[in-house]
């Protein structure tokens, strides 16, 4: 059982999300605007927060923004805006994932439960993900116990989501990882599409300095999967 924040400014589907997550097993409590869910945040520190970015009184994205100055609580956005510019917006502004809309309640259970066992990873540990402290793969070095990634001494801002997906590829490093494996191993949830790989992987690549017509570590073979390498 988890407590969550639900920022939802229509009250018919603020009312539908809070009885399909109670169904699932969550505490929620919800409000409408966006001062009322920071005042919830550093009053009643949820486990998590689902926040529709068209509130009231607040833009979504301001929130968003607040709400890291304030708390790593983990956040899933809910957006009807699908592509690429606006979701790696959301990530590099602090969101965990996204939602796009309309979506069902059992969507939005699945990527609440995704991202409340990404925010205790020592307990879903994989048994052939090796465990170590520090990784190693060319120029590029990560620091599990600090989470935080270097490449070549220059640090990478990334998300968590980023630096999940960037932690498996390297502990795999050189060794083809099929696109089904990663979705399921990184994200551990039933609902997740193709897209939202390919615009973590994009994302990645930018903050890595290369691009996908000349790849330095990420590799994708078409077809087959992704592959992080060592560079010649």
């Amino acid at each position: 059982m988890a407590s969550i924040l639900l920022v939802e400014d229509d009250s018919v589907i603020r009312t539908t999300l809070t009885g399909v997550l109670a169904e699932h097993g969550h505490v929620v409590r919800s409000t409408s605007l966006g001062f009322q869910a920071l005042r919830e945040v550093t009053q009643y520190a949820p486990d998590a927060v689902v926040l529709d970015l068209g509130l009231p009184d607040l833009d979504g994205v301001d929130v968003l923004r607040m709400l890291r100055g304030i708390s790593q609580v983990p956040v899933v956005v809910a957006t009807a805006r699908d592509d690429e510019a606006e979701i790696i917006r959301l990530l590099n502004t602090g969101a965990d994932d996204y939602i796009v809309k309309p979506f069902s309640g059992g969507q939005l259970a699945a990527r609440l439960s995704a991202v409340l066992r990404r925010s205790h990873p020592a307990q879903h540990q994989r048994d052939d993900a090796p465990d170590t402290g520090q990784i190693r793969v060319g120029g590029l070095q990560l620091d599990l116990d600090g989470h935080s990634a270097h490449l070549d001494g220059r640090e990478l801002r990334l998300t968590r989501r980023e630096f999940d997906l960037l932690t498996y590829l390297a502990q795999r490093a050189n060794r083809v990882c099929s696109r089904r494996r990663i979705l399921a191993d990184v994200w551990r949830q039933p609902y997740v599409e193709d897209q939202t790989l390919d615009v973590h992987i994009s994302s990645l690549r930018r903050k890595m300095g290369e691009k996908a017509s000349q790849p330095r570590y990420l590799h994708t073979l078409r077809g087959v999967g992704i592959k992080l390498v060592t560079p010649t």
